[in-house]
């Protein structure tokens, strides 16, 4: 009998633990250790954080859902993993410690909120956050404040990004300033708001992904147009190529490309943090240090990509991207979602002058987290009934959609929807100045995206409780 162990339920664990459970789990045995008792379904805490959404609505427990499909669930967390031995130790959450002992482990644990390196960055600063349910029901209650004192003749000073030189996520933050703004016009509270967008991106528009370009008819519309139109019609005013190093009470800090300082006011401020790996000890069968082997130096674990290549050779090498997101020492330890090391940037990465560098981390969210979860849950479900892998899927690959809420109303709100193919521009096999499938890549917005979100909400609340027919969702 093969044991596996999942450490982390969300997009990428919760995922892996429904195809493993449902292929093996009546004669082998999975376990699926999570610091929380419950699947979040992240998408929708923008909803929540403005106050559209019960938070009941985007999660629910995950043990009943894992009792039938023969899943074993351990509420707390990983603090050491034993390569050698093959064994993690846990801290449950009632304060007990376990020894479990696997045959194939898969880090899925998401990313720790460094909140902390940014200074006064973050719930316990003077930021806000939509990175968690606590946090975004945070959020919630200080939104819901500001617009009662708004709708008493209050303005405030809005800004909204990233919090960190090297966070990633802009889409988040870009789906919250969105929703915002819609939910204060429908307020009759717009006027009252001065909203700003304020990031590490290299353009507006690029999102981490090095922007996207899709060919219409004999011309080439970008998401730096697409974005520029919106935040135009929306009035927000943006800044881009902001690292931002401090935060005070009144003003957000930070460097630029040129290495100017400068200072943001703000009265309200969302700003996503740099994202690294969850602390965990990695300890051979001597109680030596081997993070070395497992992990880079955020935390992240390494797996078969090609690590230390510089941007422009990265670029031109879409095979430096993982295949199968195994670690090259441990083969029998996987990493999918955010956990896994990425081998670069998807932009391209600008140091300052005064040796900043300022380049939003890769996204492996959502979508590209729950395919990461197929294909590592897939492989593994291969090595145990015949000992080789067959599936695959880099991201240079991989086909991911994104669907940005812009007002949840199904009557009059909207949505940004932007498809992009491959994920990280593939130069070898679209030999364009995007590296991208120029027909494939796709935005538009507009009240049929708002339909597609919510059903999206219904569609994956079904998928992940692992309801009749989860499995013909695609991730």
């Amino acid at each position: 009998m093969a044991k596996v162990i999942i450490i982390g339920a969300g997009f990428a664990g919760h995922t892996a633990a429904l195809y493993l459970g449902s292929a093996l789990g009546k004669k082998h045995e999975i376990i699926v250790v999570n610091k929380y008792d419950y699947f979040l379904f992240v998408p929708s805490l923008i909803w929540v954080s403005i106050d559209h959404m019960k938070p009941e609505k985007v999660h629910f427990p995950l043990a009943p859902v894992y009792k039938k499909l023969h899943v074993n669930f351990v509420h707390g967390r990983v603090t050491e993993i034993h390569p050698d031995e093959q064994y993690v130790l846990a801290e449950e959450a009632n304060g007990g410690q376990k020894k479990l002992s696997y045959d194939y482990l898969i880090n899925a644990t998401g990313p720790k909120l460094n909140f902390e390196a940014t200074e006064g960055l973050g719930p316990k600063g003077h930021t806000y956050s939509v990175c968690t349910l606590d946090h975004t029901l945070q959020t919630r209650d200080k939104v819901v404040e500001m617009f009662k004192r708004m709708k008493k003749g209050e303005s405030f000073k809005i800004v909204v990004g990233t919090g960190h030189p090297g966070a990633t996520c802009q889409g988040a933050a870009f789906e919250f300033i969105s929703n915002l703004h819609k939910a204060m016009e429908k307020e009759g509270i717009r006027d009252k708001a001065h909203l700003t967008w304020l990031t590490n991106e290299p353009a507006l528009g690029d999102f981490g992904v090095h922007g996207l370009k899709e060919r219409r008819g004999k011309q080439i519309y970008t998401s730096e147009e697409y974005a520029r139109e919106i935040f135009e019609e929306y009035g927000i005013q943006w800044q881009i190529q902001k690292g931002v190093y401090k935060v005070d009470e009144k003003n957000i800090y930070w460097e630029d490309w040129d290495g100017n300082k400068g200072e943001t006011p703000y009265d309200f401020a969302m700003l996503i943090p740099q994202f690294l790996g969850v602390p965990m000890k990695y300890l051979d069968k001597d109680g030596n240090d081997v993070s070395a082997k497992l992990v880079n130096k955020a935390g992240l674990t390494l797996v078969d990509a090609i690590y230390g290549l510089p941007y422009d050779e990265l670029e031109k090498n879409p095979d430096a991207w993982p295949a199968v997101y195994q670690n090259p020492d441990y083969p029998n330890i996987f990493a999918a979602g955010i956990a896994f090391a990425p081998p670069g940037p998807i932009s391209r990465p600008h140091t300052n002058p005064n040796g900043m560098t300022i380049v939003p981390a890769p996204p492996r969210t959502g979508m590209v987290s729950g395919i990461i979860g197929r294909v590592v849950a897939k492989n593994i479900i291969d090595l145990i009934k015949s000992g080789r892998m067959t599936h695959k899927e880099r991201m240079t690959e991989m086909v991911a959609a994104c669907i940005a809420s812009m007002g949840d109303s199904l009557w009059d709100g909207g949505a940004g929807t932007m498809i992009m193919y491959p994920v990280v521009p593939d130069n070898r096999r679209y030999p364009n100045e995007a590296g991208r499938d120029l027909f494939v890549t796709h935005m538009e917005r507009g009240l049929a995206g708002a339909w597609m979100k919510r059903m999206i909400h219904t569609t994956f609340m079904w998928k992940f409780k692992g309801r009749i027919g989860w499995s013909i969702i695609p991730e």
